[in-house]
């Protein structure tokens, strides 16, 4: 069976700071990169952009996803359920709310296996991620990430 796999990395420079994220989707023979930056952000915020943005760019639900990331905070967050029981509170005391909602508007959509990678480690496609990432962090053109913005970090 065919499956849509997924590559997120995000970045910054300062927390917060500038930053971008990138993302690849690779199903059968066919690749896309996907790329942006932001005059400031957080890196846990672009990791997190990174998966929304990615999923969004899927057109099919008939397959099932598989995301790989190197990011504990979106992983576990997903994978332990923690974003479930934010929900649940309304996210008191939580940051990303908006991207959060974002996501699970997506989650829902599709069959998504979540896969944990190590950073920097030699992983071509999260390399590739990283790689363009930080080019969008540092090149730009840099986007306003107004909610962050907005709430004044």
């Amino acid at each position: 069976m065919s499956e849509i796999k997924v590559f997120t990395d995000g970045s910054s420079r300062g927390n917060p700071g500038p930053g971008g994220y990138g993302a690849i989707l690779i199903f059968g023979h066919q690749r896309k990169e996907l790329s942006a930056g932001f005059r400031k952000t957080t890196n846990n915020r672009m990791e997190l952009m990174a998966v929304c943005v990615a999923l969004e760019h899927i057109k099919s639900d008939k397959y099932p996803v598989t995301v790989y990331s190197d990011s504990k905070y979106v992983i576990d967050s997903i994978t332990k359920g923690w974003v479930f029981g934010w929900v649940k509170k309304d996210f008191k005391d939580k940051k990303n709310k908006d991207l959060w909602l974002r996501y699970l508007k997506s989650h829902s959509r599709f069959k998504i296996k979540y896969v944990w990678v190590k950073g920097h480690a030699g992983h071509p496609e999260n390399e590739r991620c990283d790689e363009l990432a930080v080019q969008a962090a540092i090149k730009g053109p840099h986007a306003i990430d107004a909610v962050f913005e907005s709430e004044e970090h």
